[in-house]
This record gives structure tokens, sequence and C-alpha cells, in this order.
């Protein structure tokens, strides 16, 4: 299946690991020019000749000029605005943005004050706001732009012990269904990915915070997840990955506001 992204440019956040690495990486594989972001300088760079070695193998590509990495805070207005200029300076204008967050601290409520909280709605609720409102008035003068959210399948279930995830994410989720039906005559697609339990570095971290509270191993909460999810096993990023560039393709292009979990079953609702 041709998706159409040759040549399309992509801004993917949160990409020097795990889902955002994964899709990045695919959507370069499609054709695509990507910039990759991360806060640090060194995962980055790292992030970009790892990715350029698994795409290039033993044939020569012109890989280089198709992956920019760049250095950016998320969390932060000045780190949103600044890796946006970075797209719009190396390609010339930006078609696909992938907005993606680090996890928030898990716990209960009363593990996390009002600065944490506050914390977390500027790395997963503000940056997608802020994020969105940059490159809209270039999709709409174009008439064509893709958004896709990375948010979580504790949308449709809320995940134990991930109450900031599940309260901004919801807000993502919100905010995006919202957006779309607002663009969407423009030629602008808005849509969300539900990962469920996927084998990143962000689910190793949640195992080892379960096991500190429960008392048992990070291999018995491992366990625990995938005796919970129908397919018997841990989803992995490039599953969730496939789904995400094809909803940045032009064969998605009657496809918006939706949210789709990618979680081997979990999620147990109707819709």
């Amino acid at each position: 299946m041709r998706l159409g992204l040759e040549g399309r440019r992509a801004l993917v956040c949160g990409s020097s690991s795990g889902l955002g690495r994964a899709i990045a990486l695919e959507l370069v594989q499609e054709g695509a020019r990507v910039v990759i972001c991360s806060r640090s300088r060194e995962r980055i760079d790292g992030a970009r000749e790892e990715m350029i070695q698994e795409l290039s193998g033993d044939e020569e590509g012109d890989y280089q000029g198709r992956i920019h990495a760049a250095v950016a805070d998320l969390s932060t207005s000045e780190g949103r605005t600044g890796v946006v200029d970075v797209a719009n300076e190396v390609f010339g204008g930006l078609d696909i943005l992938v907005t993606n967050t680090g996890g928030p601290p898990s716990g209960p409520m009363e593990a996390h004050d009002l600065g944490v909280w506050r914390t977390a709605y500027h790395s997963l609720l503000e940056s997608v706001v802020e994020l969105t409102g940059l490159v809209l008035p270039a999709m709409k003068a174009q008439r064509w732009g893709r958004i896709v959210n990375v948010t979580s399948i504790s949308v449709k279930q809320p995940v134990e012990g991930l109450i900031l995830s599940n309260t901004l994410r919801a807000g993502v989720t919100g905010f995006a269904r919202t957006v779309a039906n607002e663009v969407a005559a423009h030629g602008i697609t808005v849509n969300n990915v539900l990962p469920g339990y996927t084998r990143t570095e962000r689910l190793g971290e949640l195992a080892a915070a379960g096991a500190a509270r429960s008392g048992k191993t990070p291999e018995e909460i491992f366990a625990s997840w995938e005796a919970q999810t129908p397919a018997g096993r841990l989803g992995e990023p490039h599953e969730l990955a496939a789904l995400a560039t094809f909803l940045c393709s032009e064969r998605a292009g009657f496809i918006t506001g939706q949210s789709v979990a990618v979680d081997g079953g979990w999620v147990r609702s109707l819709v």
C-alpha cells in the first residue's frame, strides 16, 4: 500500500527512544523527512545515528538529509516554539505533527502535591495545545495536515496508580476531538493513538515503581500486565508506530477525531 508520505515533513516529539523513535523510523521508511527531538543532545544525536544505520543497512540512502535532530524541552513554551522554528528552517514547513510526552510520576493522589500536578500539566496537556496552535496556521494555508497524539489506554479505562496520566491525557483527548471538527474542512485530521502495555523504557520505570509500592518484583509486575492482556504479551513499539504512520498518511484522510487503542485487547469497552 502506498501511503503518500514521500517528501512530507514531520515533527515527532519525544523521539530519542521508545514509541517516538519507532514512529519517526516508520515515517522515514515511508519517505517522509522528520525532525526528531529530545531534551538531551547526546541522546537525540545517538538516536539519529542509530536510525540512519538501521535504515541504510548495506544500501546507500539519503537518510542523512531526511532525519534532523533537535534539542527541545517540550514542557516549556520556548522549547515548543524553538523546535517548530527548527522544522520550518530545515524543511521549509511541517505537514505532520506527532506529539509524544514522557509519562508523569506514578502513584495515588496523595503522592503528588500541586507542584507535581503543574509540572505534569505543562508536559502532557499544555505542550499538545501549544504545539497544535503553532502548526495549524500553515496546515490550514496548504489545506493539508496530520496531527497524531500519542496518549494512553488510560483515557478509555483508567489505570490504577496513574492519576496524573489518567487525568491529563483525558484532557488531551477532549482537546483533540474538538479541534478535529474545527479543522476537518481544511484537509487536516487530528487523531490519538493509545498504547497499551508496550515494551519501552517507560514501562520499565512503571514496573520498578509498582514493585517498590507493592513489595513484588518487577518481573512479577510485568507478568501481571501480560496476564491482563488478552494477547498474552506486551506490545512492541513498531506495532503502535504502524498505526500512527497510517494515520499520518494520505490514505487516512477521512479518519479524524478518533482515539484508537493498540493494546492487545486490554481495554474492555465496546467503543
